[in-house]
């Protein structure tokens, strides 16, 4: 690797937004999206609830019946598709630090007609065929309880997908609806309401993954950015599901100073 590759490895990817920042984002926001995010909220709760009632958590839900847990695996075998919305996921593992994580995308068919993928002259196949076209939306770290602990986004190369604008991917996160019961409905209506939950989050992750694409490009002219495999995590930020939920709920009931 170069001098150039590693200083950029090393250099902080994490995406910052304290609970002052977020407060007065959320009192921004038109009071339509605020009241989706405080329902999102309560969704979670209530899919903590009935989870803990049974011994189960999210993760616990997706890798029941699985057999071994290996890692690069897709989990559940076949991934998590809504074939009316055209969300996707999946939960694998490979990284230190975590259980694992879920990788969230939207299918062509879910994407708004007239939205294409960026312009690409490299080496690499991109998807072609309609039913293989997606966009990767955000990606979810788990702890071993099954509580999730960081949002992340990564290079092109990471998941295979088309690479979209940044303000194309934030206008696919409304789309991301796993709206049925396989293989478990308390794990979809989770991943969903999260999506909805940390909306400001994934906006500004995704905004920072696309900057970052171009400041590396900077250092390394010339070179196939989305495939440099130097280049994994573009962007990520740590969370706490109940900070989030209080900060919603504090500002929907003004009881901030």
């Amino acid at each position: 690797m170069s001098e150039t590759a590693t200083l950029m490895k090393e250099e902080d990817v994490s995406v910052e937004m304290d609970a002052a920042e977020l407060r007065e984002i959320l009192r921004g926001l038109p009071p339509e999206r605020l009241q989706k995010m405080d329902a999102a909220a309560d969704e979670i709760l209530e899919c903590y609830r009935v989870l803990k009632k049974g011994g189960a958590n999210i993760v616990g839900e997706i890798l029941k019946g699985q057999g071994t847990f290996y890692e690069w695996d897709h989990y559940p075998e076949g991934d998590v598709y809504d074939d009316e919305t055209h969300a996707q996921y999946y939960y694998h593992a490979h990284r230190e630090g975590e259980h694992g994580h879920f990788h969230t995308f939207l299918r062509k068919k879910g994407i708004k007609k007239g939205v294409e993928p960026i312009p690409y002259d490299g080496e690499a196949e991109w998807p072609t065929e309609e039913d293989e076209i997606l966009s990767h939306l955000v990606a979810i770290s788990m702890d071993n309880a099954g509580f999730p602990t960081q949002l992340f986004t990564t290079n092109r190369w990471v998941t295979g997908e088309n690479w979209y604008d940044k303000k194309d991917v934030i206008d696919m996160l409304d789309g991301f609806i796993i709206d049925h019961c396989t293989p478990s409905w308390p794990t979809n209506r989770w991943i969903t309401a999260l999506v909805v939950l940390y909306r400001p989050q994934i906006e500004r992750l995704i905004i920072a993954r696309d900057e970052q694409i171009l400041a590396w490009q900077a250092e390394k002219p010339g070179e196939d950015i989305f495939e440099d495999r130097d280049m994994e995590i573009a962007s990520q930020l740590d969370i706490k599901v109940e900070d989030q939920i209080r900060s919603i709920k504090e500002v929907i009931e003004g009881r901030l100073d």
